[in-house]
């Protein structure tokens, strides 16, 4: 039957505003072509003229410098510590594909402050969808700030999970959670708030401290949540990027419907 797609990515763009700018360097086809002769010349002794191409072109060439964090990403339990109470944390590249082609399950919580979303406040939005997340389903949350990526307010104005929120979710055997926001974890400045006011270590970055007792992974930085027509009922795609050894790895997130 076939299926409707919906891009839940973001644009990874060197004109946008990031906390870690991405650098976009780009060889046009005629400087393409001037590579590759060099590189037959330089590698492999073979004399070639780029003029006899067509309009003396062949391919362009992207390079880009960027953290595994830039864009829709998903997040190994390796990015979480050299440690975990479950054994060695896996990287990107070792985690099973399965995990991340499965039902989806979208959590609006967009009427929600800046700040932290308790587990109290997502067992309501179970309630309201009529549905608790399960075993292979990934939990899509949906707070809105997609609409603020490439500003700052991107990184300062969002929600995000309680650590209790965290486990909720990984009580029910749901493996991988993605967020629309910069991190699955409260701001910055609102964590270090709630910290200098408590005292409680707790507080700062729970939710991605909860991968180091119990093994899982977020996506981080989706797009279009809003798009998506029901709680239930669709697929979702996240496979990253195979990167050898490394905690993180970009994934053209999508939803898959029925036509």
């Amino acid at each position: 039957m076939p299926q409707k797609i919906i891009d839940l990515s973001a644009r990874v763009d060197a004109a946008a505003w990031e906390a870690n700018p991405v650098e976009h360097r780009v060889l046009s086809p005629a400087e393409g072509a001037r590579h590759m002769a060099d590189g037959m010349r330089e590698h492999y002794g073979v004399d070639f003229d780029p003029s006899v191409l067509p309009d003396g072109e062949l391919l362009s060439l992207d390079t880009l410098t960027l953290t595994t964090h830039t864009g829709t990403h998903v997040d190994a339990p390796s990015h979480y510590g050299t440690r975990a109470d479950y054994g060695v944390p896996r990287h990107i590249d070792q985690m099973p594909l399965e995990w991340f082609l499965g039902p989806g399950v979208l959590l609006d919580v967009s009427d929600e402050p800046v700040g932290a979303v308790g587990a109290d406040r997502l067992a309501e939005r179970f309630e309201r969808i009529g549905h608790a997340p399960g075993p292979g389903e990934i939990v899509l949350v949906r707070t809105g700030a997609d609409a603020l990526a490439g500003t700052p307010a991107y990184f300062t104005d969002f929600t995000g999970l309680s650590g209790a929120a965290v486990d909720l979710l990984l009580d029910l055997g749901v493996r991988v959670i993605g967020i629309d926001a910069f991190s699955l974890d409260a701001p910055f400045g609102h964590m270090i708030a709630e910290f200098r006011r408590t005292g409680d270590r707790g507080v700062l970055w729970p939710a991605h401290f909860a991968g180091r007792r119990r093994e899982y992974c977020q996506i981080e930085n989706l797009a279009h949540l809003d798009e998506l027509p029901a709680p239930t009922g669709f697929t979702v795609s996240c496979l990253p990027v195979k990167i050898a050894g490394a905690g993180a790895g970009w994934t053209r997130a999508v939803a898959l419907l029925d036509g």
